[in-house]
């Protein structure tokens, strides 16, 4: 058997099934695949998706309760959610003013040019400022938002001044304080499909 069959034989095989793992061992030398279906998720996985989002910490078995599933069937759907990349990761969410990071920001940054250089030099250094939560590049009179966190004015004044405004290549920098979170979510609309 040559290797366009092999491949020939994995393309049916994995359109029929989801997750799949095989040895040929008649092949010199022995090929091993683990063939996984990127899918969309159905309606099971939907619930269990929006289920964690809501609550990280539910357990397999409340979850296979609450689905009217196994437990093992949940863990398998589970697992390939997060193989599948549509689960990143679990993390707590942390109260910031509680743990005295008052002052919530967002920071607008023009940079006067946009050579690649100086483009990833820029993002590789905003990385790495842990006050700032997020970047995202944007359309627009600005070309960066950051969502930033201090505990004071002052700190908020250093980073302004001694960690972005340094940075080769910014132009601009306009900071906005935010006065109350109206709404702050990380759950996806799910439901809404």
């Amino acid at each position: 058997m040559n290797l366009q069959t092999y491949d020939s034989a994995i393309a049916f095989v994995s359109s029929q099934f989801r997750p799949l793992s095989f040895w040929i061992v008649d092949a010199e030398p022995a090929f091993h695949y683990d063939l996984i279906e990127m899918s969309k998720p159905d309606e099971l996985d939907m619930a269990i998706l929006d289920a964690l989002q809501r609550d990280g910490r539910v357990s397999n078995a409340e979850l296979a309760r609450r689905l009217n599933l196994s437990p093992p069937a949940v863990h398998a759907r589970l697992r390939r959610l997060e193989e599948q990349g549509f689960i990143r990761g679990y993390v707590a969410l942390l109260d910031r003013e509680e743990l005295g990071y008052d002052m919530l920001c967002f920071v607008n940054v023009s940079l006067q040019n946009h050579t690649l250089e100086q483009v990833q030099h820029f993002r590789t250094a905003v990385s790495q400022i842990p006050q700032v939560l997020e970047c995202h590049f944007v359309t627009g009179e600005f070309d960066y938002l950051l969502k930033v966190v201090v505990r004071n004015r002052r700190e908020l004044e250093q980073l302004v001044l001694e960690q972005l405004t340094p940075l080769p290549g910014v132009g601009r920098i306009h900071t906005s304080l935010v006065l109350a979170e109206v709404k702050s979510t990380t759950s996806l609309p799910l439901s809404e499909r």
